[in-house]
């Protein structure tokens, strides 16, 4: 019995050494170079892509992360979302049928909990989004716990609530987004509204491995989102966090956007995962747009989603699977510090063709890493429109994306140095036999394949410095 004792003791003691350990290194901005993340110490490159938005509400989850895990991916999303069939919801449901919002239900947290636990075993970043707009509005709205008709706490009098929102949730017309006083001051409902977001954090901020997101695609009023993001670092004891919102604006150049690019001091990280309904050559400028626009105070920026699937509903616009392919390599190859592809049909999910991408980029790593290399455009030419794009640390790496096969020029004018060049396609990762290349000039490289293709072209010894 005493051995017993003794041996759980212990056992308390290291799960409690390695608590404090993981909360001395949480996700952060990287020391040395804040347009990426750090994660225990050392940076990291975050890659994902999984098939359901609110994750923590599926049966089949701990497979799901070992999935990931297993083929180089390290990020998720998670909405604290209930509205699809068989989610549980986060309050106590009486035997009436109706919530009572004083009380929680424990399996939905559990859940939650569960979800950070087994992220954090596998050292995956998980980015929580607190509200999203499509749990309140149409159909959802008629079965919400919020709903008054629904729980025992108000009426709809007293919530300033009606019975049904039929429109779609991106005219904001919902007033559950305007509770905050610096617009309705509703504290009827605002009361909830707190109570869900500390039992969030009673939880979450145990764990080193999460990033806040406000909202999913908001098209709220600014000061909705000041709000909360006040009131989460007010209620985070001290705990170094880190906070963002996602805009619904898919154009990051107009105004909406500028409410996190000109905030530093209300969101630490940038995610413009809506600049992924944006095809081809101006999904990356616009991006580069971002990046050029915070340069003397860079931060992570994140694409949480991206979207593109030829099962989706956008096919006239261009958002298909190539488009999808297409928008996670620009992002990681212009910069971005996280890109994770949608969950199916809307994006990829995690499909063959999504865990190519990751291993492809994951290779390229091995021999070199991102945060070393910038996008160079300049020094390519005789590049049509969303043929392919080039970041590079001149002199020592360079490394092209080619959309769908063809030939540039790279401008190897200022160095005389020689090269090897590899090639691998996205759908069959594999490095091609290296070929020597000499500086001093412009060099054609052409792609060996027609489908989109990685190009990595190194200094004959920068691998082994």
């Amino acid at each position: 019995m005493r051995n017993r004792i003794f041996l759980f003791a212990l056992a308390a003691i290291i799960l409690g050494h390695l608590r404090i350990e993981g909360q001395h290194n949480p996700i952060r901005p990287w020391s040395e170079n804040p347009r990426y993340w750090e994660y225990k110490g050392k940076p990291v490159l975050l890659l994902g892509a999984t098939d359901n938005d609110n994750l923590f509400q599926n049966d089949n989850l701990k497979s799901h992360l070992d999935s990931l895990k297993m083929v180089g991916g390290n990020y998720i999303r998670n909405t604290m979302s209930d509205r699809d069939p068989g989610n549980l919801r986060a309050f106590f449901r009486r035997n009436d049928g109706r919530y009572d919002l004083n009380k929680w239900n424990k399996e939905y947290w559990k859940r939650f909990e569960n979800l950070l636990k087994l992220a954090y075993e596998r050292d995956i970043i998980v980015q929580i989004e607190i509200w999203d707009r499509f749990d309140h509005s149409r159909d959802p709205w008629l079965d919400d716990p919020y709903n008054p008709k629904n729980n025992i706490n108000y009426t709809y009098a007293e919530a300033r609530l009606d019975s049904v929102y039929p429109s779609h949730p991106g005219q904001n017309r919902q007033p559950f987004f305007f509770t905050v006083p610096e617009l309705q001051n509703n504290e009827v409902l605002l009361k909830y509204q707190k109570a869900f977001v500390k039992k969030l954090l009673s939880i979450s901020l145990k764990y080193p491995n999460v990033l806040y997101c406000i909202d999913n695609e908001t098209s709220g009023a600014e000061e909705w989102s000041a709000f909360w993001a006040r009131f989460i670092r007010e209620n985070s004891g001290g705990k170094e966090i880190f906070i963002t919102e996602m805009w619904d604006e898919w154009d990051v150049k107009k105004p909406m956007h500028r409410r996190t690019l000109d905030h530093p001091e209300l969101y630490d990280f940038i995610d413009i995962s809506q600049n992924s309904q944006i095809t081809g050559r101006q999904n990356w400028d616009n991006a580069q747009y971002v990046f050029n626009y915070i340069r003397d105070n860079p931060r992570p920026v994140n694409s949480t989603k991206i979207y593109g699937s030829d099962r989706g509903s956008w096919l006239d616009r261009g958002i298909t699977t190539e488009h999808g392919v297409q928008t996670f390599c620009r992002n990681i190859l212009g910069g971005f510090a996280s890109s994770r592809f949608h969950r199916p049909p809307s994006g990829l999910g995690l499909s063959p063709l999504s865990i190519n991408c990751i291993k492809t980029i994951r290779m390229i790593e091995e021999k070199v890493k991102f945060w070393d290399i910038r996008p160079r455009m300049d020094l390519l030419g005789d590049v049509r429109d969303n043929e392919a794009y080039l970041a590079a640390k001149e002199g020592e790496a360079y490394v092209v994306f080619f959309t769908r096969g063809g030939e540039v020029a790279i401008d190897l004018s200022n160095t005389g140095k020689t090269f090897l060049l590899w090639q691998t396609e996205i759908n069959n990762p594999g490095w091609s036999d290296p070929v020597e290349i000499t500086g001093g000039g412009i060099r054609k490289i052409s792609s060996k394949y027609r489908n989109p293709s990685f190009a990595v072209m190194l200094r004959k010894l920068y691998q082994k410095e």
